[in-house]
């Protein structure tokens, strides 16, 4: 839980900076945000959530 909501922070603060940068503009924005949306709501959700999930526990065992 902890998890995802940083990554929905982070990328909400990405969107904001594209946003204001003029990398992006709002209407894109906005398709993208209710792409995300609906997207969750599919019966890709789980298999989305398992690959990030497994993608932070690689990412956590790295050792330096």
């Amino acid at each position: 839980m902890a998890l995802s909501l940083s990554v929905v922070l982070l990328l909400g603060i990405i969107l904001i900076v594209l946003i204001r940068g003029k990398s992006i503009k709002a209407g894109p924005a906005i398709v993208a945000v209710l792409f995300g949306f609906f997207l969750a709501s599919t019966g890709m959700a789980p298999s989305i959530n398992r690959f990030f999930n497994s993608l932070a526990d690689t990412i956590n065992h790295i050792t330096f």
